[in-house]
């Protein structure tokens, strides 16, 4: 019997390595989310849908957000005024 394929010297894991500062993670998103970063990167003439997803996920890092203490304290304040 002849073999075709010969996997002796066979290594398990990705068939492209994931570049130095990047993680590879498996994440599910709507399918209209997905088609619209798809649509945006068409529109554009081309590009990475993925490299688009993270970049809005920085810009959304980057905008000034209400530090988490002060959050907190806010939330539990419209509690106590709720419940007295």
């Amino acid at each position: 019997m002849r073999k075709e394929y010969d996997f002796v010297k066979g290594k398990r894991g990705p068939v492209v390595r994931t570049p130095p500062g990047k993680t590879r993670i498996t994440i599910r998103l709507d399918q209209d989310v997905i088609d619209w970063f798809k649509g945006q990167v068409d529109e554009a003439g081309g590009g990475n849908y993925q490299t688009l997803i993270n970049r809005a996920l920085r810009d959304y890092m980057g905008q000034a957000r209400e530090p988490l203490e002060e959050t907190l304290r806010r939330v539990v304040r419209e509690e106590l005024k709720h419940a007295s």
